[in-house]
């Protein structure tokens, strides 16, 4: 019987030692387990330890016209956009989440715009997401890069990925090294949000720092739209500027 301990003591301290430290390929929350899949929460996340692009890129064309909601429409439910001002305006009202959302898909890109709160809300940016249709109603599925204005008093998870209809969470905000991450957001100015898609890598970019290193290991997701959050609730004014794509 000592012996058996003995044994299973050294066994255990040479699992120990050969465990990884987390770095930018190393998984925040554990390796898959050979023959299983996992549940969409607990999907490989990377650190994202990358520099924002280049934005000043010739690549990038607007997606907005500064005029008119030419090349979006409203998707899922009924609260307001509006075009004011060179800006995109959306109004939270009663009812469902709403979304603007890009005419056309896209596969891989780099995607980035500004965007402020009237008042203490959440939204966020769709990517490669697409519309799931039954009896009932047709939902927006697919990764959001959250935007919320919470960082001073609440959990600071803008940049992170949200499953938006489709599992929850994707990547939150939750290790140690995304702590930075909680007071980046200006509460009472515009925020420049950066998503990076290239294969089943989904990355992204608050004010410059990096966030979320999210890998769609099934690659359930490999390409769709873009869309701009109303959230559900009562009250709040959302204003977006600055929308440009650069197609990789």
């Amino acid at each position: 019987m000592k012996t058996a301990k003995k044994i299973l003591a050294v066994t255990l301290v040479a699992i120990a030692m050969a465990s990884p430290a987390l770095g930018q390929d190393s998984p925040v929350d554990g390796q898959k387990k050979p023959g299983t899949r996992r549940p969409r929460s607990e999907a490989k996340r990377l650190l994202n330890t990358d520099r924002e692009p280049n934005l000043e890129s010739a690549e990038f064309v607007p997606l907005f016209n500064g005029r008119d909601l030419a090349g979006w429409k409203v998707m899922q439910g009924t609260m307001i956009f509006e075009a004011k001002g060179g800006e995109i305006v959306g109004t939270v009202g009663r009812g469902s989440s709403t979304f603007l959302c890009t005419e056309r898909g896209y596969q891989d890109f780099i995607f980035t715009c500004e965007m402020k709160w009237e008042e203490d809300g959440n939204t966020g940016v769709q990517v490669r997401s697409r519309m799931r249709k039954d009896a009932r109603r047709s939902t927006v599925i697919g990764p959001q890069a959250e935007l919320e204005d919470l960082a001073k008093k609440g959990r600071g998870w803008s940049g992170g990925i949200y499953g938006q209809n489709c599992g929850g969470w994707f990547y939150p905000l939750n290790a140690p090294e995304h702590k930075a991450l909680k007071d980046v957001i200006d509460r009472d100015g515009w925020n420049r949000l950066t998503v990076k898609v290239t294969g089943n890598a989904f990355k992204t970019w608050v004010n410059g720092m990096p966030a979320a290193n999210w890998v769609d290991e099934e690659n359930e997701f490999p390409n769709g739209f873009i869309g701009l959050q109303l959230h559900a609730g009562q009250q709040g004014i959302i204003h977006w500027r600055n929308l440009k794509i650069a197609e990789l």
